[in-house]
């Protein structure tokens, strides 16, 4: 246990260019005291005591903000960074060396059984906010995007962007994903939601306009 905090430490450190020190980590840092939580809380549950290790998980989750279900399986040196709003399910599972930022799920969508959530290999990167939802595999050594919401698997050593999540890139490599999106003519949907009210503005104002005319200066409906 002191052998995987020291590591845990170490990892936040190395990743982390605002930590100063150890001890700053050990003591101050939530990811690490939630981890740490985490640690007793699955011994409890792998050990039957289900209702101890729920106890533990959820005093953590009001101390931290980060909520890790007992029955999750997580890997050595996982770096939480901030960390305000995680939430780990009970049947997710997390490889070494990953990086987790503030607002993640890794949750259920409700419709499976059994092994209801993600399984994240190594070295993973997962943005703030992102949702990664469903028993799915997320490869070893791949990225996902900020507040991306992941319902597929990602291959190894892939980045995936976007709601719902594509690859746009394998191996350092642009997918035919990203090669097909025009990213300099791009409609901007708040601007033909106000064309649209404005054209539907000025019909209303001509219509109003007509009624207040005499009969006989109204135009007939062929001459509109």
């Amino acid at each position: 246990m002191f052998q995987d905090l020291r590591e845990t430490v170490k990892a936040y450190q190395s990743r982390d260019p605002a930590a100063r020190s150890a001890l700053e980590v050990l003591l101050l840092y939530p990811g690490v005291k939630a981890i740490r939580s985490y640690r007793k809380a699955h011994w409890f549950h792998e050990h039957g005591f289900l209702f101890l290790a729920r106890l533990i998980s959820q005093r953590s989750r009001r101390r931290t903000g980060i909520e890790i279900h007992p029955g999750a399986k997580i890997g050595k040196r996982l770096v939480i960074d901030h960390g305000m709003g995680i939430v780990i399910g009970e049947t997710a599972e997390i490889g070494d060396d990953c990086l987790i930022y503030h607002g993640v799920t890794l949750g259920g969508t409700g419709k499976d059984v059994g092994k209801r959530h993600p399984t994240v290999g190594n070295n993973v990167l997962i943005g703030t906010g992102a949702k990664v939802l469903g028993p799915i595999t997320i490869g070893s050594n791949s990225r996902v995007a900020a507040n991306s919401v992941v319902l597929t698997d990602i291959p190894e050593d892939s980045t995936a962007v976007g709601v719902p999540a594509k690859v746009v890139k394998i191996a350092g490599r642009r997918t035919d994903y990203v090669r097909e999106v025009d990213q300099v003519n791009v409609t901007d949907p708040v601007w033909t939601e106000l064309a649209s009210l404005r054209q539907a503005l000025e019909k209303l104002e001509k219509a109003e306009g007509e009624k207040q005319l005499p009969a006989r200066d109204r135009p007939e409906d062929g001459d509109l």
